[in-house]
């Protein structure tokens, strides 16, 4: 068993490799390997895309490297393996981001990705720190995370899906703000797991074990 995370020179790949490596040890989940190789993202059983950044710069690094999108969207759609994005990673899923214009994002969840602005102007954006978790849904990716556990979050601009259904969880900021989402073999979390200590190596672990 092989899990990839996407190495496109837009995220802080090191934690994210060091908590997916220990998580994978715990639960007997094999591989860990990061790469921008597609030929490795086409035969990975899970597939992690992480990203910090802007939303259009993110896009644009990913579809820079020939091939790597059609590697993770054949492996992912048509092959229908265990797909995690993180942060602007999660993001990505959306129709479109509107960062710096409207950018088109992958369409995988329908959604648009907006400007966070809390009801309460004392509230600084970016959105920054732990914050409690609500539970929207309930999903195999959050066996044993309930309402109230914490999470770490950078970001200024949230995913605001479509479909209710596919927000699996959200965090209160004078406002929700979606946390998780989900749906078939796609999951992605706004916060990042890797350094959401408990919290977040149980979704990396449940993840590593997850069979959609």
């Amino acid at each position: 068993m092989t899990t990839v995370l996407v190495d496109y020179s837009a995220g802080n790949l090191h934690s994210a490799e060091k908590a997916f490596q220990r998580m994978a040890r715990e639960v007997d989940a094999g591989e860990v390997i990061v790469t921008s190789d597609p030929d490795i993202v086409r035969r990975a059983d899970r597939i992690v895309l992480p990203g910090d950044g802007a939303f259009p710069a993110c896009r644009a690094a990913l579809f820079d490297l020939s091939g790597l999108f059609e590697a993770i969207e054949d492996r992912v759609i048509t092959g229908g393996r265990p797909f995690m994005g993180i942060c602007i990673g999660m993001q990505m899923l959306a129709s479109q981001g509107l960062e710096y214009g409207e950018t088109p994002g992958f369409d995988w969840i329908a959604g648009t990705v907006a400007p966070i602005r809390p009801a309460d102007p004392a509230l600084k954006v970016p959105h920054m720190g732990w914050n409690d978790l609500v539970i929207d849904h309930p999903h195999p990716v959050l066996d044993g995370i309930s309402t109230g556990d914490h999470a770490y979050f950078v970001h200024s601009f949230q995913f605001q899906v479509d479909h209710k259904s596919e927000r699996l969880a959200h965090a209160d900021y004078a406002g929700d703000i979606t946390a998780v989402v989900g749906r078939d073999n796609l999951v992605g979390t706004q916060f990042h797991p890797e350094k959401s200590q408990t919290t977040g190596l149980r979704i990396i672990a449940n993840f590593m074990g997850w069979r959609p």
